[in-house]
């Protein structure tokens, strides 16, 4: 079994009326190149995974946050701990989130050398209406600019998020932003459903009616079209909200749906060493004091329920669930443990039980928590 290593990076330009991460606007580079210091010690103090040395790591992940707002200065230094730490596998998936507007083609280029090799592109929208709401700092000329950048720079696997069911959002708006990203054809999707997180602006903005509440019903009739649509160019889809060409799913995400272990650091990050999870400060200035003063910033351990955990988080793969590996790994068998309810899931059509597998139906992967709600 391999690990992924995941850095979170908080700084952003402006804060979206939806996002409910760990973030801070960008204020000074001198912030930033001390959270980066942290970060670095961080990873050579980090003791609580005790195989780091034998445990080989085939993903790195930049998430935030906004880490193309780093310096290739900044990334090297980075990526110099981690390869001092950890024993890094010659094929690495190394994955950095960007913003459209972020980036220029040299800092591109600068990113590439230092094996930067996928790209997760926060696009959102292709509509500058929808885009103004959500308060992002980009416009759709933007997004297409910075696509065609990282194509210049040498960008073979490129991600697109894209968000439906925005407030006013109709069904020909979701069509045409499909389209877009078709049109352009990266090797993966990320396509969600908005969902809406108390304490971000967005639902402040739906509780005084600034904004109207998302259509459950015409979020569902989005789904189906986003399913068609992709089916039909040549995408597949391998879990919930991910589809990619042949040969392009997300090594590293996939890592959480299988439970494999991964090296978290920097602020609100989550380890997983294959039995606990580790959390870290979610405040920046406390989790770069806690580094500086402490090595460390971790301020909560939880022994996981991980057969519980292999049901719900494999249920969100296309593929389902091998009863069969379940019953090798825990000694214990799906079916009867949880007979009533898989029965009942059944019958509402959420799930399909066949001959050693257990999976979603497309119904089930719009009702996904209802299901998700038996094993927890």
């Amino acid at each position: 079994m391999t690990a992924g290593i995941y850095l979170h990076i908080p700084f952003c330009k402006s804060r979206c009326s939806y996002c409910d991460f760990a973030t801070d606007v960008y204020k000074s580079s001198d912030a930033v190149e001390r959270y980066v210091n942290a970060l670095c010690e961080e990873i050579s103090n980090s003791q609580e995974q005790s195989q780091t040395a034998e445990t080989l790591v085939d993903t790195i992940y930049f998430g935030g946050g906004t880490p193309s707002l780093l310096t290739q200065k900044q990334v090297e230094k980075i990526l110099n701990s981690i390869y001092k730490k950890f024993n890094i596998q010659s094929d690495i998936e190394l994955t950095m989130e960007m913003n459209p507007a972020t980036v220029s083609i040299e800092t591109l280029r600068d990113y590439r050398s230092l094996g930067v090799n996928r790209a997760s592109f926060g696009v959102q929208t292709f509509d500058d209406t929808e885009l103004k709401r959500l308060a992002r700092g980009h416009d759709a000329n933007d997004a297409r600019q910075t696509f065609r950048l990282l194509r210049e720079a040498g960008f073979e696997n490129v991600s697109f998020d894209l968000i439906a069911g925005l407030p006013r959002q109709t069904i020909a708006d979701w069509e045409r932003n499909l389209d877009e990203a078709m049109k352009l054809r990266p090797e993966h999707l990320s396509l969600y459903l908005l969902e809406i997180h108390e304490g971000t602006p967005l639902a402040e903005q739906i509780r005084n009616e600034r904004q109207p509440l998302p259509d459950e019903d015409l979020a569902a009739e989005m789904y189906e079209l986003m399913l068609e649509k992709i089916a039909a160019n040549g995408y597949r889809q391998y879990e919930i909200s991910n589809f990619s060409l042949p040969g392009f799913e997300s090594r590293h995400n996939s890592k959480y749906w299988l439970l494999d272990p991964v090296y978290a650091f920097g602020v609100s990050a989550h380890s997983f060493d294959g039995k606990r999870r580790f959390s870290n400060e979610r405040d920046t200035a406390k989790y770069v004091k806690l580094i500086e003063e402490n090595g460390g910033a971790v301020v909560m351990r939880e022994d996981v329920d991980v057969a519980s955990e292999f049901i719900f988080l494999g249920l969100r793969l296309n593929k389902g669930i091998d009863l069969v590996e379940y019953r090798n790994r825990f000694e214990t068998d799906i079916e009867e443990t949880y007979r009533d309810n898989l029965s009942r899931l059944e019958d509402s059509e959420l799930i399909e039980l066949t001959l050693g597998n257990l999976k979603l139906t497309q119904k089930g992967m719009l009702f996904s928590n209802e299901v998700f709600a038996v094993f927890v």
